[in-house]
C-alpha cells in the first residue's frame, strides 16, 4: 500500500499521468472516493498520458463508457448509475479488458468482490478528504504488487 498527498487538482492529474505508463492489457484501475474527491481529475490525467494532452476527456456519467484508442487501448467507466453488477458487462466491460484496459469509477457497483468479475491485475485507488487537500491511498493485486513501488509522483 501506498499514499499520496494530493493537495490540488495539478497533483491528482499527476497521479493519473504518472500511473498510465505501467498500464498493461488486461488489466484496470478502480477508483474510488466520494463524490468532488478527483476521481475524474485522475482518470482525465491517465487518459491524457495514454492519448495526447489536450484529447477530449468527458465524465461518463451519463455514456458510462468512453473508449480511447491508445497504447494499450482503454476504457473508462462510470458506474454510479448501474443497478446491478452484471449490467457492466452489458456496456462492455469484459471486451475492454480482453483487448486494454479499464478505468472504473464507483466499483463498489461490481459488488463486495470487484476482482470476481475483472480478474487479478487490477490497482485500486481510493480518495479520501485530508484538510484542504486529498489523499489517496493505492493498493495493489496481481502484477500492481510491485508496480506500486514503481509509482512515483
Amino acid at each position: 500500500m501506498m499514499t499520496f498527498d494530493l493537495p490540488d487538482a495539478d497533483a491528482t492529474t499527476r497521479l493519473g499521468e504518472a500511473i498510465a505508463p505501467l498500464l498493461a492489457p488486461g488489466e484496470s484501475v478502480l477508483l474510488y472516493g466520494p463524490l468532488g474527491m478527483g476521481k475524474s481529475t485522475l482518470a482525465r490525467g491517465l487518459i491524457r498520458a495514454l492519448t495526447r494532452p489536450d484529447e477530449d476527456v468527458p465524465s461518463p456519467t451519463f455514456t458510462l463508457v468512453q473508449f480511447y484508442e491508445s497504447d494499450p487501448p482503454i476504457a473508462h467507466f462510470d458506474l454510479y448509475r448501474l443497478s446491478r453488477p452484471e449490467e457492466a458487462f452489458e456496456i462492455g466491460l469484459d471486451e475492454a479488458l480482453d483487448e486494454g484496459c479499464a478505468l472504473i469509477e464507483w466499483p463498489e457497483r461490481l459488488g463486495d468482490d470487484p476482482g470476481r468479475m475483472l480478474g487479478p491485475e487490477r490497482l485500486t485507488i481510493t480518495i479520501a478528504e485530508d484538510g484542504e487537500g486529498r489523499l489517496a491511498t493505492a493498493t495493489g493485486a496481481g502484477s500492481w504488487e510491485a508496480k506500486l513501488k514503481e509509482l512515483h509522483v
